[in-house]
């Protein structure tokens, strides 16, 4: 199966080494990516299995990758490690994420050629065993899974709005803190 997550070979290699820690975490990896450069940039996006990622979460993750790459030392050159959130436009690198992103606009981009081209842009339709359905205007077309050498979602009003939506409904619960008394000041 092509693997959208990893795909240089050093990429695979440190998604091997980094895999079992990051979710050992409680978080699942989107991506990674040993971009080149002045100085070279390990790129990681991970989230929760459910979705999301905070902040302080990226940074636990950080310690423990750089702890971990110190020991197995695979990349012999400086380089600068950036772990995120795979973003509201996010890359779909898991057959998982086709489902869970139905009904979202994506650009979607094989390694050869099917009919004649190479980039589909469409509304995701969801996942038939291992093949991609996109609705494109001319019609509904498959793409298997190990076909694909890029997605993404396409940043749209509806894909914002949506994103903004599940972030408020699960921003606080307000039942984890005690209740506050306002009784007033108290006299003496």
């Amino acid at each position: 199966m092509t693997d959208l997550i990893a795909k240089t070979a050093i990429d695979k290699r440190l998604a091997e080494i980094l895999t079992p820690v990051i979710e050992d975490m409680g978080f699942e990896l989107v991506r990674i990516r040993l971009m080149g450069g002045n100085t070279p940039t390990l790129q990681i996006m991970a989230e929760r299995p459910e979705g999301g990622i905070e902040v302080d979460e990226c940074a636990a993750i950080s310690n423990a990758v750089s702890a971990t790459l110190d020991v197995e030392d695979p990349i012999t050159d400086a380089y600068t490690l950036e772990v995120s959130s795979p973003g509201i436009d996010r890359p779909l690198t898991r057959l998982k994420d086709f489902e869970t992103f139905e009904g979202y606009e994506a650009k979607v981009e094989t390694s050869d050629l099917i009919d004649g081209r190479k980039r589909f842009r469409g509304v995701l339709a969801g996942v038939e065993d291992d093949e991609v359905l996109i609705n494109l205007d001319e019609g509904t077309v498959g793409l298997k899974f190990d076909w694909l050498a890029e997605a993404k979602l396409i940043l749209t009003d509806e894909l914002i709005r949506e994103m903004l939506r599940a972030r408020k409904a699960g921003a606080v619960d307000e039942s984890q803190f005690d209740e506050i008394e306002a009784d007033g000041p108290e006299e003496e």
